[in-house]
């Protein structure tokens, strides 16, 4: 009877609980964390020291590393060669043709996880203790008891990288540790959820839909100061056709300019 009054409180509990939501697959959030938090910390590395030189990117040391999130070697090379060409470097695809050499490696790469429950966590106690007894009846699983509940998902990334000059090897600019963090959280209040913020999404959300948040509590960018171009932002720096008519007229202009000739005409 004690058995059927518990599974009894555990069912009206149920009852009593208000929405369902739950999160299946978190692979696509980590690997956005991990991408968000690459961008952030290329954004932090400043190479207006070799703006102009010729640069060649070395990563020997930034190793690709086996396992299914492709936010692996190739994103982080390709995320640093947009960083040098934007901010004003000529890169180089071999090392003999540049006149600096900018060394990278990766310090961290990953991901932690945390949650916490507000309430009864999920509980199989009752049924092995019933086990030890032979005479005891089979008791039920206790299932998770919560009035809310929040899964929160770090990333973090670290690139460290210095230049020196290819020839003589002398030192002329490193860059420090360059640390970025992302996160997204998802919490559930009485059972409806998951509601998601974090640096990876531009707004709040509701199970993955947007959130129409009233006027009064929308952000404001209207007193905002521009910011610089970062790597994850959509910019046109040149229209192609605009560049090609540019180059179109410096060749042009250096084909016809005509030496001066210094003879005079001659007098008939």
């Amino acid at each position: 009877m004690r058995a059927i009054a518990i599974q009894i409180v555990i069912v009206c509990t149920m009852l009593t609980t208000i929405g369902c939501g739950t999160t299946q697959q978190r692979s696509g959030t980590e690997q956005l964390l991990l991408s968000d938090s690459v961008d952030r910390t290329v954004d932090q590395l400043d190479f207006a020291a070799l703006s102009g030189r010729k640069v060649y990117l070395d990563t020997t040391y930034i190793q690709a590393v086996k396992g299914t999130m492709f936010v692996n070697a190739d994103y982080i090379i390709s995320a640093m060669r947009q960083k040098l060409t934007t901010s004003g470097c000529v890169v180089r695809d071999n090392k003999a043709d540049a006149d600096y050499v900018v060394e990278a490696r990766v310090g961290a790469l990953g991901t932690d996880s945390l949650e916490v429950t507000y309430g009864l966590p999920a509980s199989n106690a009752l049924s092995q203790a019933a086990t030890v007894l032979s005479t005891a009846p089979a008791m039920p699983v206790i299932p998770e008891i919560s009035f809310g509940k929040r899964n929160a998902s770090l990333s973090t990334s670290k690139i460290v990288c210095f230049a020196y000059h290819r020839e003589t090897g002398t030192p002329v600019w490193q860059s420090g540790s360059a640390i970025s963090k992302s996160d997204a959280k998802d919490t559930w209040l009485m059972g409806a959820g998951p509601w998601q913020r974090g640096s990876i999404y531009e707004e709040p959300k509701f199970a993955g839909m947007r959130l129409r948040l009233p006027s009064f509590l929308r952000r404001s960018n209207e007193n905002k100061p521009p910011e610089a171009v970062t790597v994850a932002d959509a910019h046109q720096f040149v229209h192609p056709a605009v560049l090609e008519q540019q180059i179109a007229d410096a060749a042009k202009s250096d084909d016809s300019v005509v030496p001066a000739s210094h003879e005079e005409e001659k007098k008939e």
